[in-house]
């Protein structure tokens, strides 16, 4: 395939403008990383919904007002994950009470919307609504929990860390993968996603763990041995989640979940490592941090 610069210079500058937007959602403070995971999940579940519509034509009798209750739902369940101390509203509220009494009160929306709509539901549409639940809401309500952690473990008191330690690990993973898959490649990882190749991931994960390790230590003196797990957890689920949101676009017929960014697909495209990989880390987090 010959080189097209003008693709280039669009995938370059929609990488730059997604870093730039990623960072400052990540950095400035609790609210932007809030709305920022807001954003992103509304885009996932935006795309969940067509990909869905695609895999299963039952899936379209879903009605318009029960997707968005499930996706409010969502939001709720995020807000309710929030913590109270970073995310304080006005007299004695804050965003996880506020996220609680949202749940009970969307909650009974949805189960009133479901019944309204039950002739129109199959088994198949409801598994997948609450799929869609686990998958996307799930994932981001823990990340927006990571954020509001006390991190023992790394003798700070830095909501950011968990968060960025994550992320950056699982892009290092997505880019070495790529570079030793492109230099080593031979034996191919799954048939979901031919590109892929076992010499790509081993490398991928061995270089992200090194590089997250080394460079958590020597710039932010954080210990070796939390960031290890997380980069080694962060690389080998992200990995995971990749391959899972190559087979629902494979099932869907589609080559992309959708257009966020020009030469890069969509939301789910974006953050189907993050995705899968969020809830290990927290787990993670929660019992050893």
């Amino acid at each position: 395939m010959a080189f097209n610069i003008a693709t280039f210079k669009t995938r370059a500058l929609s990488a730059v403008f997604f870093v730039a937007i990623m960072l400052a959602g990540l950095l400035w403070n609790q609210w932007s990383f809030l709305a920022l995971f807001l954003v992103i999940h509304t885009g996932c579940w935006w795309e969940f919904y067509k990909l869905m519509d695609k895999i299963d034509p039952k899936f379209q009798q879903v009605p318009a007002y029960l997707r968005y209750l499930v996706m409010a739902l969502g939001v709720a369940f995020m807000f309710w994950m929030s913590s109270p101390l970073f995310y304080s509203l006005w007299a004695n509220w804050n965003l996880h009470d506020l996220g609680w009494y949202l749940i009970l009160v969307i909650g009974a929306l949805t189960l009133l919307a479901g019944l309204i709509s039950f002739k129109k539901l199959s088994l198949d549409s409801v598994l997948s609504l609450v799929a869609g639940f686990l998958y996307i809401s799930l994932a981001w309500a823990l990340m927006i929990k990571l954020r509001g952690r006390v991190t023992a473990g790394f003798q700070a008191d830095l909501g950011w860390v968990l968060p960025v330690i994550l992320i950056a690990s699982i892009w290092i993973n997505d880019t070495m993968a790529y570079l030793t898959g492109s230099l080593f490649g031979r034996t191919p990882l799954s048939s979901v996603s031919p590109k892929k190749t076992w010499e790509g991931t081993i490398g991928g994960v061995v270089l992200a763990v090194l590089v997250v390790s080394y460079g958590g230590h020597g710039l932010f003196d954080l210990p070796f041995r939390p960031l290890i797990f997380i980069s080694f957890l962060a690389s080998v689920i992200g990995t995971l989640g990749d391959l899972l949101e190559s087979k629902i676009k494979r099932m869907a017929g589609v080559k992309d979940s959708g257009q966020m960014m020009p030469g890069h697909g969509g939301f789910l495209d974006r953050f189907d490592s993050l995705l899968l990989a969020t809830p290990y880390v927290w787990i993670f987090a929660d019992l050893f941090l």
